[in-house]
């Protein structure tokens, strides 16, 4: 590794099973420097992907415990580095680039900042996204398109895991931020972005987001399946997060909009959309409506399956309820946990590499 704490940061996070890429234009370190000091640096490369204490880490690294602890707790409520608290003890543990530090610079997001990671993205990121062909996120629709015999489990159900949920926070989507900065913005709405439980609270206790009720969130999902926004979270049965996808500013769904790239890369399609033949009027709404083209009409109007991401915006517009979502037989459902999905992804990568 490099001397430099920057580039030793870089290499770092580029370890993850996110990670960040090196580029020619260097533009990666332009965004470790904007986001951290050389001390914030320094530290960040001690932290473990696991939840740890400072006293577990201070003990591991031979640092002064105390002043460990105060320059975590810093770094956290900067969002460089995550934070969890669980009755009277404090975790710490590394924040990769997606979903960690990205999203994390909400609140901080200027004109500079989002000309950096757009450059990023475009010549690097994109890329990285869907470098494992294993989606990171998962696709949920509404109950309401859902077909009404067909068994859910729980994490098939976006409103009831809402519901559920013990602690819930909302910001403004930090893909839509970004290109509005840019000059490359849309008409959606903006404060659609959705944390859970623990991730709820990071983003409560920093000051990222605001608290709100499970009420809320269902009325924001609601507002944003009728805008035409795609309902996606991490690519895990434990919910976490929901974002409301655009197709112009969505850093996945661009790599479908705008790339042509197999959605697989990036979404994880649970359903799909069924239209009933003796129902449809061949109105053309869903062609429309669709934010990735899997609807066209000609004779009939028909479901391009491959490009479908069973988002059930067709459904909720279709003027005569033609259509409904089914379950994918041949689905792959989300993995277990988060970490479970990470290490299939270094696996991924590691065997393409080879």
């Amino acid at each position: 590794m490099s001397e430099d704490p920057f580039l030793k940061l870089r290499e770092f996070l580029d370890q993850l099973p996110l990670g960040f890429p090196k580029t020619s234009s260097g533009v990666e370190i332009k965004i470790l420097r904007r986001l951290f000091t050389e001390e914030e640096a320094k530290i960040a490369v001690l932290l473990s992907p696991f939840p740890e204490e400072a006293s577990q880490i201070a003990k591991r690294t031979s640092l002064d415990e105390k002043e460990l602890a105060e320059k975590l707790e810093s770094m956290s409520k900067k969002g460089l580095i995550f934070r969890a608290r669980r009755e009277d003890k404090t975790f710490y543990n590394t924040a990769p680039f997606m979903i960690g530090l990205y999203e994390y610079s909400v609140k901080k997001m200027d004109k500079e900042l989002a000309k950096l990671f757009k450059e990023y993205y475009d010549i690097a990121y994109l890329d990285e996204l869907g470098a494992s062909n294993i989606p990171g996120f998962k696709v949920l629709p509404v109950e309401e398109t859902i077909q009404a015999e067909t068994v859910l489990y729980p994490y098939h159900k976006l409103k009831e895991s809402i519901k559920e949920a013990r602690k819930i926070s909302v910001t403004e989507c930090i893909c839509r931020k970004e290109a509005k900065l840019t000059g490359e913005g849309c008409g959606y709405p903006m404060e659609t972005c959705l944390s859970f439980g623990t991730a709820a609270e990071y983003y409560i206790e920093n000051g990222i987001g605001r608290e709100i009720s499970a009420e809320e969130a269902i009325k924001i999902i609601e507002e944003a399946d009728r805008a035409g926004l795609v309902h996606a979270g991490v690519n895990s049965k434990h919910l976490s997060n929901i974002c409301n996808c655009c197709p112009c500013c969505c850093a996945s769904m661009k790599g479908i909009t705008k790339r042509g790239h197999d959605k697989q890369k990036y979404l994880n399609a649970l359903f799909e959309s069924v239209i009933d033949q003796e129902k449809c009027i061949n109105c053309g709404t869903c062609v429309d409506r669709c934010p990735v083209g899997a609807i066209t009409m000609e004779d009939i109007t028909t479901v391009n399956r491959d490009k479908c991401l069973g988002c059930g915006l067709c459904a909720t517009t279709c003027p005569e309820e033609a259509i409904t979502l089914k379950l994918r037989e041949d689905r792959e459902e989300p993995y277990n946990r988060v970490m479970e999905m990470g290490i299939a992804i270094l696996e991924a990568k590691k065997k393409k590499s080879e």
